[in-house]
């Protein structure tokens, strides 16, 4: 499987943005999916998550209400919109996936994007 991040970029404080992760490999309804970033000086973190078969999904509470995960099977593609952006969401925001074993919120996934930097402007 892999996975290639698209959309980062800067965005004023206040603004959208759509966060594109192209898998190939696999069809990303098979595996649980999750987007994680990871600030200046700060641990990596999980923010949103997904297992499609389940219906289940993960949003970490400071992102909630503002970032939502979507897919088009068509293209093999998962999307990370993220709304009213504030400063505090400037970080590289990285794709994962994983097997559909276990939690969908863990920090365990098998494969990786390379990230892609989100940057947002007070």
């Amino acid at each position: 499987v892999q996975l290639v991040e698209s959309g980062g970029g800067l965005v004023q404080a206040g603004g959208s943005r759509r966060l594109s992760c192209a898998v190939s490999g696999r069809s990303f309804i098979s595996l649980y999916m999750g987007w994680f970033r990871q600030a200046p000086g700060k641990e990596r973190e999980l923010v949103v998550a997904i297992s499609w078969s389940g219906g289940s999904t993960y949003i970490a509470d400071s992102v909630k209400g503002r970032f939502a995960i979507s897919g088009d099977n068509a293209k093999n593609t998962v999307y990370l919109q993220m709304n009213s952006l504030e400063p505090e969401d400037t970080a590289v925001y990285y794709c994962a996936a994983k097997s559909r074993i276990g939690a969908i919120a863990t920090m365990s996934y098998d494969y990786w994007g390379q990230g892609t930097l989100v940057t947002v402007s007070s």
